[in-house]
Order: C-alpha cells, then sequence, then structure tokens
C-alpha cells in the first residue's frame, strides 16, 4: 500500500476556527464506533496513523482538518450517535457538523460511514435524510467488510437502500471497504481524485 503524502492543519472546536478555505475538502463521519480513523488511516497510508484509533467511541469531538498529497483537504468530523455522550456535548457537537456542512464553500463531497456488520440503524438513516434535504452531495461508505461475510453484508447494504428508497428517489454512490485488507482504497481515491481533477 504506497502511502501518500499528507500533514496535520488544524483542529476547530467551533465552524469559526476552520482554516481559509482553498483546496477541495471532503468530510467523513458516521456513527460512534464505525471505524472511521481506521478508514482514515487506511486511505492515507503509511506507518505513522493520521487520525487516532481508540477502543473508546466518540473520542473525536473537533474537526480535524487534514491536508493530502497537496491537492485536497481531508475533514475528520465528530462521530453521531454516542450515548456516553451528554446532551449539551451532543448539541455542540451537531452544530459544529451542520455549520460545517451546510456553510463550507469548498466542501465537495461527504462520505457517510455505516457498519457493515449490523442492519440499518435509524441514527444513519436520519443523517442520510437531512443530508439530502439540504442538497448536500454524499455517498455512502460501507465499513468494516473484512469482519462481515458476503451474504449479510449484501443484506444489510439491500435493508439500508431500501429504508432510504423511502425519502429517495435516486440513491447515493455506495462503496464497500475494509481497512483492515484494504479494500475500497482504489475506488474511493479514484473518487475523489476524479472529483479533484474536474475542478
Amino acid at each position: 500500500m504506497k502511502p501518500i503524502p499528507s500533514k496535520f492543519i488544524k483542529s476547530a472546536a467551533e465552524y469559526e476556527q476552520c482554516p481559509p478555505a482553498q483546496k477541495p475538502e471532503f468530510a467523513f463521519v458516521g456513527r460512534s464506533n464505525v471505524g472511521k480513523s481506521s478508514l482514515i488511516n487506511m486511505l492515507v497510508g503509511g506507518r505513522d496513523p493520521v487520525a487516532n484509533v481508540s477502543s473508546k467511541p466518540g473520542k473525536t469531538r473537533l474537526l480535524n482538518f487534514f491536508e493530502i498529497a497537496n491537492r485536497w483537504n481531508l475533514v475528520d468530523l465528530p462521530g453521531y450517535g454516542y450515548a456516553k455522550v451528554s446532551r449539551s456535548a451532543k448539541d455542540v457537537f451537531q452544530a459544529i457538523v451542520s455549520d460545517y456542512i451546510l456553510e463550507r464553500e469548498t466542501l465537495k463531497c461527504v462520505f457517510q460511514l455505516i457498519d457493515s456488520k449490523i442492519p440499518p440503524q435509524q441514527i444513519d438513516l436520519d443523517f442520510s435524510n437531512w443530508l439530502m434535504e439540504c442538497g448536500i452531495p454524499f455517498v455512502l461508505v460501507y465499513t468494516k467488510g473484512d469482519k462481515t461475510k458476503k451474504t449479510p453484508l449484501a443484506q444489510n447494504m439491500e435493508q439500508y437502500h431500501l429504508a432510504m428508497s423511502e425519502f429517495a428517489d435516486v440513491l447515493p454512490r455506495t462503496f464497500s471497504t475494509s481497512s483492515k485488507k484494504g479494500d475500497g482504497r482504489t475506488e474511493l481515491l479514484g473518487f475523489i481524485n476524479q472529483i479533484v481533477d474536474a475542478k
């Protein structure tokens, strides 16, 4: 797995602290413990992790900006739906995420991560619905493909798409990934580069 040059830019506790909007940005978000940090590290490659991987969900509480290949920025957003986070903290996280997604002019696409091991979760569907209602470009990225047999994986994906069809006329593009095996890395990077090249 060839590493991609990357560097940390900054963390932001609120939208006003975001770095200047200059390069195309791609935001990664999902339910807590969905495997977001592992996926980000798999995409970038290299020995040193870019995003911190933790056994405790809900650790990402800031907007974390990374410059990738001096061409585009990867934005690691706080996870949603962690029950042990206080209500006031959840409100703050949701405000940060919604402000960024709705206001950031250089945001090209949101990558919504879905745990492929489990059936559709309402909190994921609600977030997908919100993105569609707001007209935000997004794709679905199914994680933990190495931990799920092909039949349950396909069934969970089909169930999620079926649930989405209740509020979506056209379903978003989907990717299936495994951070452990590197599955989906080429496809995701190709998708991002295609958007960057089209600017």
